[in-house]
């Protein structure tokens, strides 16, 4: 057999692998853009996949192929198999590429056609008989099927975002249940301020990522408005009405997502700020997750050194120098995670930005970033839920410890003695090296037990101070 058959298009003649599912069009782009090196997203790739199918459906109902239901059968039968992932092998593009996608929808057109090819008998390269333009592409373009695979593999993606956020929620949930009872000081500055509990740290954190997951499950709704139909620039050219009208509710049929034609397909077409929204709330979860790891290092850094208050499950030795050293290596990890999200949130903005007239160019930067940036998240999520913080554990001795040597404690005393004789207090402990609470007892301000009652942890999580008796 020959190794290559001979394929051709407007620029000429091309020899492809005799046994690949891809064209003249891929095999140019494998030549002209050896960028990154890796083909899209998976996930994109398998979107690509349902919308063909969608496009395909719809237009058997309008007619197409009515007189050869065997290639409609063939068709939708290779869109399914690229929707389960069971072409991936031939989908060789790189990434990156020119041409807004162009690239990507052909390799899928030429593999899809191939496919449908083989189902049919025939022999590879026989587009005579299945075409990835006239048949597979019809009423299409690039400028709408890709823009709609995008945010289809996106909201996939999403939904298993929201997940592990609602799992890692959970999660500090559960921790601030178990150390509501931890006494600790609470910083500013990274200074001692006043008292609080280590359960109403863990408290915050689940708090900030509820907001997380409640932007998240928001984004969904902008990402169902799709510019399916609207062809090359969104004017519908080549694409007859009752295809148009009926192509979206094929796609939300199939996927079981509540797709909606944009009600201008040319800003749809052109405009690509959906993204740069998308991107920023998921920037606001890297910066919820930066911060959380940040906290948790320095919770339980040391851990005799210092603050030690936290002790995260260890995972790995941390040294391959220094015995016995063990190092937060989940948040560090999730932190790096977070900061990928951060630096693919500028990129996407300037691709969106950087578009032009009718059509944005730069669509599969944004793809590549966007769902890069989603699945580092859902993973992080996930492995600072299972690897760190159901694991975490409160070193009660040190927060105790911590807070009967700490000027901290002033600030409780404050409503029964006042801001100056507590101040005063203060420089008394200082001088003589004893603590608040033996120059604060030893003086007769107050007994152990009354104490004990002004930094208990009712009293430190009592809104506001009680009244006077």
């Amino acid at each position: 057999m020959a190794e290559y058959r001979t394929e051709q298009d407007m620029l000429g003649t091309v020899q492809v692998p005799a046994d690949a599912l891809y064209g003249v069009h891929t095999q140019r782009a494998i030549e002209n853009f050896p960028l990154a090196g890796r083909p899209p997203h998976w996930a994109l790739v398998h979107a690509y996949g349902t919308v063909k199918l969608a496009c395909a459906q719809t237009n058997r109902l309008v007619g197409a192929w009515a007189d050869d239901p065997a290639k409609a059968d063939a068709i939708e039968q290779a869109c399914l198999e690229l929707s389960r992932g069971e072409l991936d092998e031939y989908v060789v593009v790189d990434l990156l590429q020119g041409g807004a996608g162009t690239s990507l929808n052909m390799n899928v057109n030429e593999v899809l056609a191939n496919r449908a090819l083989l189902i049919l008998g025939e022999p590879l390269g026989n587009y005579d008989r299945v075409s990835p333009l006239d048949d597979i592409n019809l009423h299409q373009s690039t400028n709408d099927t890709y823009p709609t695979a995008m945010k289809l593999a996106v909201i996939r993606q999403i939904r298993r975002l929201e997940e592990q956020v609602t799992g890692l929620q959970e999660a500090f949930q559960d921790k601030e249940q178990e150390f509501a009872h931890v006494v600790k000081i609470g910083r500013t500055q990274l200074q001692d301020a006043v008292l609080t509990t280590l359960g109403r740290e863990m408290g915050a954190y689940a708090e900030a990522l509820a907001r997380d997951r409640w932007r998240i499950y928001k984004c969904e709704e902008r990402l169902r408005v799709i510019n399916l139909g609207g062809t090359a620039i969104g004017t519908s050219q080549a694409a007859p009405r009752q295809y148009i009208f009926r192509v979206g509710e094929v796609l939300r049929e199939l996927t079981g997502i509540g797709f909606a034609r944009a009600e201008n397909l040319v800003d749809a077409t052109q405009n690509a700020d959906v993204f740069v929204e998308v991107s920023g709330i998921l920037k606001a979860h890297a910066t919820s997750l930066l911060k959380i790891c940040t906290d948790l290092r320095l919770l339980s850094s040391g851990p005799e050194a210092g603050l030690g208050e936290i002790r995260l499950p260890q995972r790995q030795a941390g040294s391959s120098i220094m015995p016995g050293k063990v190092n937060p290596v989940i948040p560090e990890a999730v932190s790096q995670a977070a900061m990928i999200a951060l630096g693919n949130d500028v990129t996407i903005a300037i691709a969106c930005a950087s578009g032009n007239l009718e059509l944005n160019p730069f669509l599969p930067l944004v793809a590549d970033h966007l769902l890069e940036s989603v699945d580092v998240l859902a993973s992080s999520c996930h492995i600072l839920r299972e690897h760190c913080v159901m694991g975490i554990e409160a070193n009660e001795e040190r927060c105790r410890e911590q807070v009967q040597n700490s000027i901290a404690l002033l600030t409780a005393l404050v409503p029964v003695i006042g801001y100056e004789k507590a101040s005063a207090l203060a420089k008394r402990a200082h001088e003589t090296g004893r603590s608040i609470r033996e120059t604060a007892v030893g003086e007769g301000l107050f007994t152990d037990e009354q104490f004990n009652e002004l930094i208990s942890p009712e009293a430190v999580m009592r809104l506001g101070s009680p009244p006077p008796k």
